[in-house]
């Protein structure tokens, strides 16, 4: 049973989301990140501010640095060390978003033409690099070794996490279990340690450190699967995002998981031919579409996500009572949502 402050509120601000509560509630650490994250994008190299700022300034919710400030700010920490983790996380966040859209060959990056478009395969990669480089200057500009080992640790897990799918990429044999340690590795990974970073640096009690590592991680999964319905969906379209991307690219997602394990032998056959073999045709997008539909794969997907965004909120019950952490636990629900 949740604690009953951490029970769904019923007088949030009208049209304000949770994320921008919590924007508000750290607004000042949030400009003091921003501004160091433009500063250390300088380059005597044009190009690689360029690449960078046409995706750092797009339009991101920056979720992830504002749970490392969320987690210090809890704690009541005064230093200055969590404003440079948060913008380390942007930095990790970022180089990897460059890579994946190369890895994946993407055209749209948050409603805008993504940098491997615009500049190339190979100048993003390089830039990536370049962040990631950037990100741990950072980290050891804070001094503590264990916030270092947290981030450190991520940025190799999250690596793995994209090893992990090219496995999983054309292959409908992918298991549930496959498909989970690659978005644990891919994107909670790093929902977690930045969560967990902020706790650490902040120097509070285990108990503290693991309930915020638990929430960041547990609402990362939920991130991720609500993503991978939504790509089957047209809410997609209106979050400025491609519909139907991880079926051209051959993913192998819950929603096809469920799907495919549903799916009659004509199912099965259409699943074979536009995952595995190829070609793909026209319409075969709108047919996976009704497919996924049909058999509750998109239904079942965000009943997990609402899953894990539950157990994401039952996290903070170990967290003392402010309003920081209300909002955090209206996040989890935001997150499933969003896709409504």
């Amino acid at each position: 049973m949740l604690a009953p402050e951490l029970r769904k509120s019923n007088n949030k601000d009208s049209g304000v989301s949770p994320v921008e509560r919590l924007l508000a509630l750290v607004s000042a650490d949030m400009r003091a990140t921003d501004a160091l994250i433009h500063e250390r994008l300088g380059s005597t190299v044009n190009l690689i501010p360029d690449l960078a700022r046409h995706l750092i300034d797009s339009g991101g919710k920056r979720l992830r640095p504002l749970l490392t400030l969320a987690a210090a700010h809890m704690a009541g920490y005064e230093g200055s060390g969590h404003i440079r983790l948060a913008a380390s996380v942007e930095f990790i966040h970022t180089a990897t978003l460059l890579h994946d859209d190369v890895v994946d060959a993407s055209s749209l990056r948050r409603g805008k033409v993504s940098a491997n478009i615009v500049w190339g395969n190979k100048p993003s990669v390089l830039v990536g690099d370049y962040l990631f480089s950037r990100a741990f200057q950072l980290m050891v500009e804070t001094g503590e070794l264990a916030v270092l080992d947290i981030l450190a640790g991520a940025s190799a897990v999250i690596a793995e996490g994209e090893v992990m799918q090219l496995k999983s990429t054309n292959n409908l044999a992918t298991t549930e279990e496959h498909y989970l340690r690659v978005v644990s590795a891919k994107t909670a990974t790093l929902f977690a340690a930045a969560a967990e970073a902020g706790a650490v640096l902040a120097s509070r009690s285990a108990d503290y450190i693991a309930a915020m590592r638990r929430y960041g991680d547990n609402l990362g999964i939920a991130f991720q699967l609500v993503d991978d319905a939504l790509d089957y969906s047209g809410r997609q379209a209106l979050m400025g995002k491609s519909v139907g991307d991880d079926f051209r690219e051959g993913k192998v997602t819950l929603p096809v998981i469920i799907a495919y394990v549903r799916a009659d032998d004509t199912a099965r056959r259409f699943w074979n031919r536009s995952i595995e073999t190829g070609p793909q045709g026209e319409s075969d997008l709108d047919r996976a579409i009704t497919l996924v539909e049909e058999t509750g794969a998109i239904s079942e997907t965000m009943a997990r996500a609402r899953s894990y965004a539950n157990q994401a909120r039952q996290a903070l019950s170990a967290v003392a009572p402010s309003e920081t952490r209300d909002v955090l636990a209206d996040i989890a629900d935001f997150c499933v949502e969003r896709a409504y």
